[in-house]
């Protein structure tokens, strides 16, 4: 496929995820049977969505390659592109190049016990992840599987349906929390880093993904390290430095690495090895 070239792909459905209506889910589905075809993707892998006359911008996968026929963005209006696909509606076309990038480990994952750690819009492609830990055809191969899911207040939560149904599962341990006590809210109260801390999942034969804003993840890589989570057994996502997606642009680098060749999942072990990434 030509990485330059964008797949049509028409606006299916549109869910408003947050109470400022900032956040916004697409769901995709492809105009070309052969792009469906080949397009196989892992949780953690990103596409650049692109608008003709305004650009693209580079967004992590959220649904899960578990769930077929359509590619799921959650994206949040923050400037020309993301404020261009907000004013789409249901039928219109938009181009996609992709999936970009590496992905989480899920093979290394086999048999663990596996912690995720997400903050924020940024929970996207650790959706994805969860949504395909918990099929029935990969629940098996890990042990306990607990998610950590924070943001500043209870509107600014994704998936408000499917973490009700996660609360629910008895093979899923689910704690939510918001930064500041709020009116009905009866989750925990604490920023990401500290409920972790809180929370001490046993890093006993187990692996951890964290993704968020840059000043979430870099006060949670340290609670992960004191609570004994060795570094090569802690991934992170440094998506929000992608360009082009292909390595061409030069504008990711974070020392000789390009996250959107070599990343955009890194350990915490080889980002010791970078210039601060966060």
């Amino acid at each position: 496929m030509n990485p330059y070239l964008p797949m049509p792909m028409r606006v299916k459905r549109i869910i408003p995820e947050s109470d400022d209506k900032t956040l916004r889910t697409f769901e995709l589905v492809f105009v070309n049977e052969q792009d469906k075809q080949k397009f196989d993707f892992v949780p953690g892998q990103f596409c650049e969505l692109s608008v003709v006359g305004k650009g693209e911008s580079p967004l992590g996968i959220a649904s899960s390659p578990t769930e077929k026929d359509i590619v799921r963005f959650t994206i949040n209006r923050a400037g020309l592109v993301t404020s261009a696909l907000h004013y789409m509606a249901e039928g219109d076309l938009v181009g996609l190049r992709g999936p970009l990038g590496n992905s989480y480990p899920v093979e290394q994952f086999k048999n663990q016990n596996v912690v995720v750690i997400g903050g924020g819009f940024a929970f996207t492609t650790l959706r994805s992840l969860t949504v395909y830990l918990l099929d029935p055809n990969h629940r098996a191969n890990i042990k306990d599987l607990t998610v950590i899911y924070g943001a500043r207040e209870p509107g600014l939560l994704l998936y408000h349906d499917e973490l009700a149904e996660w609360q629910k599962r008895d093979d899923l341990k689910l704690h939510l929390t918001i930064d500041h006590p709020a009116d009905g809210w009866d989750n925990m109260v604490g920023f990401v880093p500290t409920v972790t801390k809180e929370i001490a999942p046993s890093p006993d034969q187990a692996q951890v993904v964290v993704c968020g804003p840059p000043i979430m993840i870099k006060f949670t890589l340290p609670v992960l390290l004191e609570l004994g989570f060795a570094p090569e057994r802690i991934y992170t996502s440094l998506e929000r430095r992608m360009k082009c997606g292909i390595g061409k642009c030069g504008r990711c680098n974070i020392g000789p690495k390009y996250v959107c060749v070599d990343g955009p999942v890194f350990s915490y072990a080889d980002l010791q090895k970078l210039p601060e990434a966060f």
